[in-house]
């Protein structure tokens, strides 16, 4: 794979602090947009951005679109669902904009999505073709994967991974799940039955690193480990890791006074596979 220069939205975060050395160990040049002047930038991202006007589209081999308000962080009020949503359309938008008004546009966009965009499916094994429920994680996943998929358009290689729960010890769900845990105060959500479909973020980093970089690769593309668990055995499993009891179960409808209708996170159920990557080679 020859070496590109990269922009990643949304780079600072979670997921970009893996995938920026991931990608620099690999010879590409990492750049960085950002609402900040001076982010603190992950190894491997050699600058930050403030804006597109200055960048030109036709010097960059991709793009890897991860930006958005963290769906988790509060209630979805109304003013908060109308952040989650600018937050991914309005970024998306305008990386659209800007590919437009190149002579040249890179060659391909990885533009996230989320396991929102299935809604609620019960027992049923999620591949990449099954139908959504409707609900607000789809409504806002559908309408982000509709604008990135303007660059089609383009002539631009889009794929768009749907990402499941990202797990990594320093932050993310696990580092909101490790104190209540480690304390013993740990258990399951409602049932627990409902199924939680997590993955590591080294794979995650690994996963959007193939996307980049596979020509072959374009459309959706479940991201989350082959084997999902119910929330009851990713409870147990957790508290046999830290050595500590998971006996105090969260009832759900304590789940939905506490949260409102973002307990919805924690409850739905979700059991989906990455099929298209295991059948096209990704490990």
């Amino acid at each position: 794979m020859n070496s590109m220069r990269i922009l990643i939205t949304g780079g600072t975060g979670f997921i970009g602090q893996a995938l920026c050395p991931l990608l620099a160990a690999a010879g590409h040049e990492v750049v960085l947009l950002s609402r900040q002047a001076k982010p603190r930038l992950p190894k491997g991202a050699t600058t930050s951005v403030t804006g597109l006007d200055a960048l030109d589209a036709g010097e960059y081999g991709g793009v890897i679109n991860l930006a958005g308000e963290p769906i988790g962080d509060g209630r979805w009020t109304p003013s908060r669902r109308k952040l989650l949503l600018d937050s991914r359309i309005q970024t998306t938008a305008k990386l659209i904009e800007w590919m437009q008004r190149a002579k040249r546009q890179p060659g391909v966009l990885v533009s996230a999505s989320a396991v929102g965009y299935y809604g609620e499916q019960g027992e049923r094994e999620i591949t990449e073709d099954t139908p959504p429920t409707p609900g607000f994680t789809h409504d806002l996943c559908a309408a982000w994967e509709r604008e990135a998929g303007r660059a089609a358009g383009l002539g631009v290689r889009l794929a768009i991974p749907r990402i499941g729960v990202v797990l990594d010890r320093d932050g993310g769900a696990l580092a909101k799940m490790l104190p209540a845990f480690r304390m013993g105060a740990g258990g399951r959500l409602g049932s627990g039955q409902h199924w939680f479909p997590w993955i590591h973020r080294e794979d995650m980093a690994a996963i959007l690193k193939w996307l980049l970089e596979n020509p072959a690769a374009h459309g959706a593309y479940n991201a989350s480990a082959p084997n999902p668990v119910t929330n009851e055995a990713f409870t147990r499993a957790l508290g046999r890791a830290l050595g500590r009891p998971t006996v105090l179960p969260m009832p759900a409808a304590a789940l939905k006074l506490l949260f409102g209708e973002m307990s919805e996170l924690l409850l739905v159920s979700d059991r989906m596979v990455p099929r298209r990557l295991l059948q096209e080679g990704f490990r």
